[in-house]
């Protein structure tokens, strides 16, 4: 779904096709009702029917999907619980669900970020610190639902987004911002998840 909602951008921007004031964000009905009448050649509106089409597709099998899971998973306390919280959609905490269970099978939240795959790796040598990014250790798919909540987490939360800032501040890039509000988040997570504090 992703590649071809590029490939639909990469259309218009080839042509320098931009939506006049007002149609509002990408993806948005009347963004793609603009996008259904904007005036292209036939081969390219040949190209971007068929990609809208299979977005379309995609989004209904995405929405059946969901529906399942929330079925599911309806009566998973643990599953409740991190769709309380900021940033969590369904596609994460059941990822999460699926892949830690207990969340006391840990003896620390650091287990669990090492385990989750957002633990730093570290690349000192001497007198010089350094950040090489990621443990290539932990599970793949953890970590990827990890960091994507990390890019939401800097735009939508006051507490990350702060984090974020101060971070910024000390000259820190981008990824490694993302890497350690990841971390943090998730060495938080074990103690919020606890079987007591589920239960309070």
């Amino acid at each position: 779904r992703t590649r071809d909602k590029l490939r639909i951008r990469a259309e218009l921007r080839q042509r320098r096709l931009r939506p006049p004031a007002g149609v509002g964000r990408p993806w948005t009905r009347r963004w793609l009702d603009w996008l259904r009448c904007v005036p292209l050649p036939e081969t390219a509106r040949v190209t971007v029917d068929d990609l809208l089409e299979q977005v379309e597709s995609a989004n209904r099998r995405v929405a059946l999907f969901e529906k399942r899971l929330r079925t599911l998973v309806k009566d998973d306390a643990v599953v409740r619980a991190l769709l309380e919280l900021d940033g969590v959609g369904l596609v994460t905490a059941v990822t999460i669900r699926a892949e830690v269970g207990r969340f006391d099978r840990f003896r620390t939240g650091k287990q669990l970020a090492k385990f989750c795959g957002v633990t730093p790796r570290n690349a000192s040598s001497g007198n010089k610190q350094a950040d090489a990014g990621l443990l290539k250790a932990g599970h793949r798919g953890l970590r990827m639902v990890l960091v994507e909540l990390a890019h939401r987490l800097k735009r939508t939360s006051p507490r990350w987004s702060e984090h974020a800032r101060r971070l910024r501040d000390r000259g820190k890039p981008a990824n490694v911002i993302t890497a350690a509000i990841a971390n943090r988040w998730t060495r938080w997570l074990f103690h919020r998840l606890q079987p007591t504090e589920l239960a309070a």
